[in-house]
């Protein structure tokens, strides 16, 4: 497939582009600063992009049959800022421009709906991390409104605590909501789970809850 990746020079990006081009794909890294991207390959195109202009954005997205992003707050003046949402409208309309369809992207597990089975302590911790990080998931809602009225076939990956652990691709998932008492997953298994995710139908429209 012929992929075009956002946030290539993050965490999550970074993975994307790496499993994706030992995948056998072809990868278009979208990148700001492309001398902050170290990684190559024959199957790699890294392309600079002015990530707030949605005609900049078009030939980054045209005639790709998937878009993944790994575009997030990287501090909460970021998330203040609403700069997931910020970043991710004019992908959305670039997008729409060039008829690019499907999307995938990194979102959040307080995001979703509260995992059945979650005991008292699953819930308390969950209360307190979405007081602490509350910017970050407003960010994160108003970009996945933003997803849910384009014209895209979005998906919203939705994982817990990120971790920079070696991935497994053992863990688990569950569309339109989260695994029960899922704390953790690595940036390596999130990246995994978006490129399995790519031409899944019943993820579209969905968050996807992601932990192991």
């Amino acid at each position: 497939m012929k992929l075009t990746v956002f946030g290539a020079t993050g965490g999550v990006g970074g993975e994307i582009v790496r499993q994706a081009l030992a995948g056998g794909h072809e990868v278009t890294a979208a990148v700001r600063d492309p001398s902050r991207f170290a990684l190559t390959g024959e199957r790699l195109e890294v392309l600079r992009c002015d990530l707030a202009d949605p005609e900049a954005l078009r030939g980054a997205v045209a005639g790709r049959d998937a878009v993944l992003s790994g575009l997030g707050a990287r501090n909460r003046a970021d998330a203040a800022s609403g700069i997931t949402a910020r970043l991710t409208r004019p992908v959305l309309r670039a997008m729409e421009a060039e008829g690019t369809r499907r999307l995938l992207v990194v979102s959040a597990a307080p995001v979703g709906p509260p995992a059945p089975g979650d005991g008292l302590l699953d819930k308390a911790v969950l209360a307190v991390v979405g007081s602490v990080f509350k910017d970050v998931y407003a960010d994160l809602r108003v970009m996945e409104a933003e997803l849910a009225a384009s014209g895209t076939a979005w998906t919203s990956v939705r994982p817990p605590r990120l971790t920079d652990g070696p991935g497994t691709g053992r863990y688990r998932r569950v569309v339109g909501g989260n695994p029960p008492r899922g704390r953790t997953l690595a940036r390596a298994d999130v990246a995994h789970a978006m490129l399995a995710m790519v031409d899944e139908p019943s993820t579209v429209g969905q968050g996807v809850g992601v932990a192991y």
